[in-house]
């Protein structure tokens, strides 16, 4: 008896144990069962190996320990912060530089295309109808004199307009003989009556041709076509006995000791263009010096560039037209925090960066970006020079970044809400954060992302608040020009002074053409017509 009862007591101690243990045990298990995210999309995560099935990619383990492991955070670290030891840092070849402040130079190198100057191009027009008899060896792509003979034809007209002409030189005036010279034919102070002269013009006789059939006293067989300046033929439309009507194009010739060179650049590079720039065209080891025309660049809607011209001496006529050639331009930068290009992650609605807080910690940061010139991009917001970002194998530290973010949340999110602005840098901060500093200015509270921020701070608060609202409540202005909203605080803002009052722009052409005609933008900005005003395209 005593034994079962015995057996009995062991099995209900058994029993309750296990009844104790066993959800303990699995609780356990539950917490410490591994959790899987996708690289490309850490929204999606699993708890056991599976591939993404939104882009196929395998799913990769992240820290065990549920949601509050899987942040990668420790303490009061930074929702994406990431730690990373010596070896691995090496194995994806993690490279970091130091931010800081210098002026960037760069030389722009585009192709371009040589075009005849408009104003140096000329057009041999045919002035009655008629028919070619002769032509000289003067084809496309041949170089011509002032004054050579081209071509001579025959019209209907010609031989009475001749008589007319010679009737009126041997007139009963003596004065009027020998007076038609070709000097006093071409000013105009020839005795001979104005109509007999007229009529051997209209027929596309020359002065000189004029003078001379004045001087033989007997009718020309033809009427001669002179090159009307030095330069190339560019074209030739008539042949040997070809019949003409009047109006048509016998040549075009052109001048070529001045040219135009066309280029194609695109729209992220108007902003360095200015009339008056100075470029270098280089041929064949030549270099010409060009100036940028006062026309505007003419815009490309689908290829998105602009066609922009420049225009130089020919010395030589070393260049031809529809010769290709290459056009430097130097371009400068003034002063400005700046970072490598590859740096910057820009996923086209935020651009971050990975700031190195200490070694093998990383932790994103937002930044707003200005210019770029070669491999530097101006950072206006977000950084300040001395502190240390990653510029190679950012990339994968993005994704370990994103993985380790809790599900549903963002570094855009995780930085917006409730933040406060760091009025040096700019970069949004977490007042409530134990990590954030802060320091108090004339009654008022302010918040840093890191010691640097607030000792520039402190040296010089009027530098970082010139007005009582806090920087990012600064008021913007309109363009009057283009309408575009522009921060009259900003140095790379434009301005000008007009009845008492400033006005800004976002462009110096906008101020041009304001400055141009200020009442019409007056009176359009006073009458809220926003319709009329001009667009950069």
């Amino acid at each position: 008896m005593t034994i079962v009862v015995l057996v009995a007591g062991t099995f209900f101690a058994g029993y309750m144990a296990s009844r104790h243990i066993g959800p303990a045990t699995s609780s356990a298990a539950s917490e410490q069962a591994p959790v899987y995210a996708c690289p490309m999309h850490p929204q999606y995560r699993s708890d056991h190996p599976m591939d993404c099935p939104i882009c196929g990619m395998r799913l990769e383990p992240l820290a065990s320990g549920g949601e509050g492991a899987a942040s990668g955070t420790h303490g009061s670290e930074e929702p994406g912060t990431v730690r990373i030891g010596s070896a691995k840092r090496q194995l994806i070849g993690v490279r970091t530089d130091e931010v800081r402040r210098s002026s960037a130079s760069q030389v722009l190198r585009v192709p371009g295309r040589v075009t005849v100057d408009d104003q140096r191009l000329y057009r041999v027009i045919a002035a009655t109808d008629g028919w070619i008899l002769e032509l000289g060896p003067n084809t496309v792509g041949r170089s011509v004199r002032r004054g050579q003979l081209l071509a001579t034809y025959y019209t209907r007209d010609l031989l009475a307009s001749e008589q007319l002409f010679l009737v009126s030189v041997s007139g009963n005036n003596p004065a009027q003989r020998g007076s038609a010279s070709y000097g006093s034919l071409k000013t105009g102070t020839s005795l001979i009556p104005q109509y007999p002269v007229d009529s051997l013009r209209n027929l596309g006789m020359s002065d000189r041709q004029i003078a001379d059939v004045e001087k033989a006293r007997i009718p020309a067989p033809d009427i001669k076509i002179y090159s009307p300046v030095t330069g190339y033929v560019l074209a030739r439309n008539v042949s040997p006995e070809q019949r003409f009507d009047k109006g048509t194009e016998f040549y075009r010739i052109g001048d070529i000791s001045r040219v135009w060179v066309l280029t194609d650049i695109f729209e992220k590079d108007r902003e360095f263009l200015t009339p008056g720039t100075k470029a270098t065209v280089l041929y064949q080891g030549r270099k010409l010096e060009a100036s940028m025309s006062d026309a505007l660049p003419q815009f490309d809607s689908e290829s998105r560039i602009l066609q922009t011209r420049f225009e130089l001496d020919n010395p030589g006529q070393v260049l031809l037209p529809d010769m290709f050639v290459d056009v430097e331009l130097e371009i400068e930068r003034r002063d400005a925090v700046t970072v490598p290009a590859d740096a910057v992650i820009d996923s086209g609605r935020r651009k971050t960066v990975y700031l190195e807080r200490e070694a093998g910690v990383f932790e994103p940061r937002l930044v707003e970006t200005g210019w770029r010139l070669g491999d530097r991009v101006e950072v206006t917001r977000g950084l300040e020079p001395g502190e240390r970002i990653v510029v190679s194998g950012n990339f994968l530290i993005d994704s370990e970044s994103r993985m380790r973010m809790p599900a549903g949340q963002t570094a855009a999110a995780s930085a917006k809400a409730g933040t406060v602005k760091d009025p040096v840098c700019g970069m949004d901060v977490d007042p409530n954060s134990d990590r954030t500093l802060k320091t108090g200015h004339q009654g008022k509270t302010y918040y840093f992302c890191s010691e640097m921020c607030r000792k520039n701070f402190e040296a010089n608060p009027a530098k970082y608040l010139p007005k009582k609202e806090a920087p990012s409540q600064v008021a913007t202005a309109k363009d009057p020009v283009c309408g575009m909203d522009v921060d009259p605080a900003s140095d790379r803002t434009l301005k000008t002074e007009y009845q008492g009052k400033t006005y800004y722009f976002c462009a110096e052409m906008c101020r041009e053409r304001f400055e141009a005609d200020p009442e019409k933008y007056v009176h359009a900005m006073a009458e809220g017509d926003m319709h009329g005003m001009h667009t950069h395209e």
